[in-house]
């Protein structure tokens, strides 16, 4: 896979549905081969060094000893990569997708912009500018797909949840549908309204009462606990749901066939090592029911796995990482030239962190990005400027499978 650097831009020299997950669908671009194209976000920021951990590299053990797995080949280790890079355990699906040829981590990617706030940080992700725009790079490529006739002429979207996410906001038509009996607030929000109550002597006891009879074990309506976790088959996994819906009607032949949809969970602050296989659990078992819900049409699929930023190098004072900079994309389907890690590795040595804390972007998000319109999708290069507006990075190439 060739990524071309872009050193000196990349600085080496909001909805919420179904809990934490939320999809939204756009019109088809039907090509000759009919392409599917799906975006995933991660919101709260992955830590792309633990979901896919460059074991080989010599120096992470000095900045997140206790945050590390076993190595591949040890009980509970990573799942080996090639020999350098291991992914993480949770990810058993995105494992073997990738020993298929249908998966490739990007190392060390990032946005075009530096905030480590995770407002600014989405905005300027979804909209592909460096200011906050009314529309997302999404729907512009979709509408510029309708442009070249390559939509049918009503322009049919589809977003799924109560709200229609930025990276789909703009002048493409698209429409919304929730599941009926699918919104279940997430963990987080019960803590939080648990927390505010629990000195309160009527209040803080009833809601207590309540989580149990809704099927909360114990320690999960605790609020001194981390998380809530359901007991096991209390609750569906709505990313899960969502991604198997989505599947469904990208395959559909009168369906959509650009989709966005999008996790949250990944704001790992404290307590990582525990907190982290809960959310890529949950987004592994949605590639697989996408996977197995699109059918035969997984060989013209593509699916982008995305977030705002990465996470510190090092680990704090609570077992967590904190907001940063070079973090991990994931590309999957059977339209990906996957079976190897791309990106360029910039090491983990004190002088090679960006900023002295993070790990160094060295691939733009937006390279990824286009790489998969132009060369998936059938957009002409010129019409990337419509999509990201600003300094046009190269697209990179290598990621779609050549007839």
């Amino acid at each position: 896979m060739m990524i071309r650097r872009r050193s000196a831009l990349l600085g080496l020299a909001a909805s919420w549905s179904l809990g934490r997950s939320s999809l939204a669908l756009a019109g088809s671009a039907s090509g000759p081969d009919d392409p599917r194209f799906v975006v995933v976000i991660l919101r709260g920021a992955l830590d792309g060094l633990s979901a896919v951990t460059p074991y080989g590299d010599p120096d992470i053990a000095t900045h997140r000893r206790s945050l590390l797995l076993p190595e591949p080949g040890q009980e509970g280790g990573l799942l080996d990569l090639g020999g350098f890079y291991g992914l993480h355990p949770a990810l058993k699906n995105m494992h073997a997708l990738y020993n298929a040829g249908e998966m490739t981590p990007i190392h060390a990617v990032a946005g075009h912009y530096r905030s480590r706030s995770h407002f600014e940080a989405q905005d300027y992700l979804e909209s592909g500018a460096d200011t906050r725009l009314n529309s997302g790079w999404l729907n512009r490529a979709v509408s510029a797909l309708q442009g070249r006739g390559q939509s049918r002429p009503d322009g049919y979207g589809l977003a799924m949840g109560l709200t229609v996410p930025l990276l789909l906001r703009g002048p493409a038509a698209i429409g919304s549908y929730a599941p009926a009996g699918s919104q279940h607030p997430d963990a987080a929000l019960y803590s939080q309204i648990m927390a505010l109550n629990a000195s309160d002597p009527v209040t803080g006891p009833a809601f207590r009462s309540g989580m149990k009879a809704r099927g909360f074990s114990d320690d999960a309506t605790d609020i001194r606990s981390a998380a809530f976790k359901p007991e096991p088959g209390r609750k569906p996994d709505a990313f899960m749901r969502l991604a198997t819906a989505a599947g469904e009607m990208l395959a559909d032949p009168h369906g959509p066939r650009i989709a966005a949809l999008e996790i949250g969970g990944w704001d790992t602050h404290a307590a990582q090592l525990g907190r982290l296989s809960g959310p890529l659990a949950q987004l592994d078992r949605g590639i697989a029911a996408l996977r197995q819900s699109i059918g035969e049409n997984w060989k013209h699929t593509a699916v982008l796995v995305m977030t705002e930023f990465g996470r510190t190098v090092r680990m704090n004072g609570t077992g967590g990482t904190d907001h940063g900079t070079g973090t991990l994309a994931f590309l999957a389907g059977g339209a990906v030239a996957g079976g190897k890690v791309g990106g360029t590795w910039p090491g983990l040595k004190q002088s090679q962190l960006f900023e002295n804390r993070d790990l160094a972007p060295t691939t733009d998000l937006r390279a990824v990005t286009s790489g998969v319109l132009c060369n998936h999708m059938g957009m002409k290069r010129h019409a990337l400027t419509r999509i990201f507006p600003g300094p046009q990075p190269e697209p990179a190439s290598g990621l779609i499978r050549t007839a």
